[in-house]
């Protein structure tokens, strides 16, 4: 039964989301604490001291813990400091005029063709992703991207399903969150020895990415050459006049040292060993400090971007309640043990074609511990007993599950900080991104397979 509820909960919050019927704050709330509820009817109240006994009140009042506790919004806290601050931060430098020149000199280099510059979006964060960080890859590409992407006229959902889709199949690296899950629950000696057989996989996906993100600069540019009504072969990008009151926030004079703070910045986040929300709260100050001195006029940017932070933060508290639960009251165990059984014996040799293929979607089920602590080590074990090696059967995981996937789950906080940052509905970027998400991870299975990183 609590394998049952957590499909349900699942699939009806994400259909309530891509549907519109609810908001994502709503659905991330509503829908876990009804399921979670019912599920107190059906999971052991205390097994280590009273095993097979349930007590639905006392199960009942548990769920409050679920919520705020460790595994729920206590996971989340720190990401929810680091959203508040790292708004602020960029917010404050974007209100400086910082980025106005960044984005003049890049349509310089790339003109405003919507081809290269999805191209190069693709680019920018396969490369920042090196550190296999998504809210570092996020907080770097988003913010300087999005004017750029107003200012050509292109949608915000775009620039999120590109940078998506470039930092999941980064996400593969051994230096990952992913692939040293799965090298450590299959025992592998080696993250980066289990990983180098996917090697090729993840060049065929870097390219896939590549050939996605002209597809969609094709698009792009087409339906922004229609609207303008005519049939023109370039677009002419006229920067927009500031108002009067955007003239008098600019700090062109500070140019110089808020390109510094977003340097020092991005190396305290890569190199310090600081939380993030550390670095942003700390460079926050400085910011402020420098450009805005003025109480009254600090006082008035914090409103100005409070309407975002607000947003963002309710949005991954929500998601926080929701994986609270569902780890709480054992509905994402279920839910494991449940996939593993309704795979038939007669299917075993095939149980790495099978785990790559329901990788990507299972990200929207399983977050990564979960998966691959819980779910790859039974499916691992299940396999061998048909000969198949474990280690293939976590080469296929890793092609879609918490890589590719992580960005479009709302099991992770970072997803929120993608499409805060880009200003993008959730529900929009998961109908745009799920199906180009997993048409390239199963032609990274498809590599996998030929190349023999997964054997048959």
């Amino acid at each position: 039964m609590l394998a049952a509820l957590g499909f349900i909960t699942v699939i009806l919050m994400l259909v309530l989301i891509m549907t519109k019927k609810t908001t994502p704050l709503v659905a991330l709330i509503a829908v876990p604490i009804i399921t979670g509820i019912i599920a107190c009817a059906f999971f052991v109240t205390d097994p280590e001291n009273a095993p097979g006994v349930i007590d639905f009140m006392k199960n009942f009042k548990s769920l409050g813990g679920m919520i705020t506790g460790a595994k729920g919004i206590g996971s989340v806290a720190a990401t929810g400091v680091m959203f508040i601050f790292s708004i602020l931060f960029f917010g404050i430098l974007t209100d400086a005029g910082t980025f106005r020149p960044i984005i003049a000199k890049i349509i310089k280099a790339v003109g405003t063709d919507p081809v290269k510059i999805c191209i190069g979006t693709a680019i920018l964060a396969a490369i920042v992703h090196l550190d296999g960080s998504g809210a570092v890859t996020f907080l770097i590409c988003v913010p300087p991207l999005v004017p750029l992407y107003d200012a050509v006229g292109m949608k915000r959902t775009t620039l999120a399903t590109l940078v998506a889709l470039s930092a999941g199949v980064m996400n593969v690296l051994p230096w990952g969150g992913p692939t040293v899950r799965a090298a450590t629950a299959l025992g592998e000696s080696s993250a980066v020895e289990f990983f180098m057989p996917d090697l090729p996989a993840i060049i065929a996906g870097l390219i896939c990415v590549l050939a996605v993100a002209v597809l969609l600069g094709r698009g792009e540019k087409k339906r922004i050459l229609a609207e303008g009504g005519g049939d023109v072969s370039e677009i002419v990008y006229t920067p927009a006049a500031l108002t009067p009151e955007e003239e008098a926030l600019q700090r062109p004079k500070l140019f110089g040292f808020n390109i510094f703070l977003i340097i020092a910045a991005i190396v305290s986040l890569l190199k310090s060993g600081f939380a993030p929300a550390v670095v942003f709260m700390v460079f926050y100050v400085i910011a402020t400090l420098v450009n805005y001195p003025d109480v009254k006029t600090s006082k008035a940017r914090v409103d100005a971007h409070a309407k975002s932070c607000l947003m963002m933060c309710s949005v991954l508290f929500a998601a926080g309640c929701f994986t609270g639960i569902m780890k709480g009251t054992g509905m994402i165990t279920a839910m494991s043990e449940a996939l593993v059984s309704i795979i038939p014996t007669s299917m075993g040799r095939f149980f790495p074609l099978i785990v790559g293929i329901i990788a990507m979607p299972a990200s929207l089920l399983f977050d990564p511990d979960s998966f691959y602590y819980g779910v790859l080590p039974v499916l691992a074990s299940t396999a061998a007993g048909f000969g198949v090696a474990a280690a293939d059967v976590g080469r296929a995981a890793i092609l879609g599950q918490m890589t590719v996937g992580f960005p479009i789950s709302p099991l992770t906080a970072s997803t929120f900080l993608l499409i805060g940052l880009a200003g993008v509905d959730f529900g929009e970027h998961q109908k745009k991104t799920i199906p180009i998400a997993w048409a390239v991870s199963l032609v990274m299975l498809l590599v996998a397979i030929v190349t023999g990183a997964v054997a048959l």
